[in-house]
């Protein structure tokens, strides 16, 4: 069911929208994972600083965006899912030069709108299927790109409500890692980019969106890239060169085209992709010597035989 959240007497009501026992597996792209204990679509920034101030102490939170780089086991998520996806979607040039994004907007939006106005930099989000916010958190990249190259400042929302701008400077950044301030989340960052041809950066967004297709499954049911690639090498090789290509459990799949690649076929659930991703990761330390680390995040509880849950993500 869904419902107006509203405050206690006195307090305004919020302009979001809440739902209990929400499924989620239609909400992620491996199309897997069991419910929300309840999740709430805020109507705009201010309405979910309001919404997390009023949450109970120590309630569980998790934002969702596009669910592209998660794995929501089977028993679903207690607590509270945010959904940033659709929503917190504003883009546009700020009066200091800077490209203001929130946190909703699809990497693909955001890099199209980059080019079309002649910013470049960014081209390579137009192949990673997720929103920003879920970039900024893993430093997402792809094709020698990564997400923070070009930030100079995020604001963030922490669990009371409060507002923060933080400069670059309060953030180490890695590879597919970024370590900041705790308890807070990203809902807007701007960007600075050079200035270019759009036509150019309109043709580069399409290059890299045509090789993408050339080489990883397009169109099937899939996280992305399932794991990190290790210090000189790709885990894509390493797992093709154990013979792992095609290899399965229940509705799950290595890809034959990319095999750093798990798919769902139809019919996989949550239990099947990690229990893949395991045996993945456990064959290339055996053969390989190296341990692969994954790229996606685990989440949630497992769902046990009766459908009760047991054990935490």
């Amino acid at each position: 069911m869904s419902a107006t959240l509203t405050r206690d007497a006195g307090t305004p009501a919020l302009r979001g929208r809440l739902s209990y026992d929400e499924p989620l597996a239609r909400r992620t792209s491996w199309r897997v994972g069991g419910p929300a204990e309840r999740c709430y679509r805020p109507a705009d920034v201010d309405d979910l600083a309001a919404f997390l101030a009023g949450l109970p102490a120590g309630e569980p939170v998790f934002w969702l965006g596009l669910g592209s780089n998660v794995l929501i086991r089977d028993g679903g998520l207690p607590g509270t899912v945010v959904l940033t996806a659709g929503l917190l979607d504003g883009i546009g040039l700020a009066e200091d030069g800077t490209l203001r994004v929130q946190a909703g907007v699809t990497c693909a939006r955001l890099a199209r709108f980059a080019a079309r106005h002649g910013l470049t930099g960014v081209e390579f989000l137009a192949g990673i299927p997720g929103t920003l916010g879920g970039a900024l958190a893993m430093n997402a990249g792809a094709w020698g790109g990564e997400t923070w190259q070009h930030v100079e400042r995020v604001e963030t929302l922490d669990r009371a409500g409060q507002r923060r701008v933080r400069p670059r400077a309060d953030y180490r950044v890695g590879y597919r890692e970024v370590h900041g301030p705790a308890g807070e989340w990203f809902v807007t960052v701007w960007l600075r980019l050079p200035q270019g041809d759009p036509s150019e950066a309109t043709l580069r967004v399409r290059s890299l969106l045509r090789r993408r297709a050339q080489t990883q499954p397009m169109g099937q049911a899939s996280c992305g890239s399932v794991f990190r690639n290790p210090p000189g090498d790709f885990a894509g090789r390493l797992i093709e060169a154990c013979g792992l290509k095609g290899a399965r459990v229940g509705g799950a799949r290595v890809s034959e085209k990319h095999a750093n690649f798990i798919l769902n076929e139809g019919g996989a659930t949550a239990k099947d992709l990690e229990t893949l991703l395991r045996q993945v990761q456990e064959t290339v330390e055996r053969v390989q010597g190296v341990r692969l680390e994954p790229e996606v995040r685990i989440v949630g509880v497992e769902k046990g035989p009766a459908g009760a849950d047991r054990g935490e993500g």
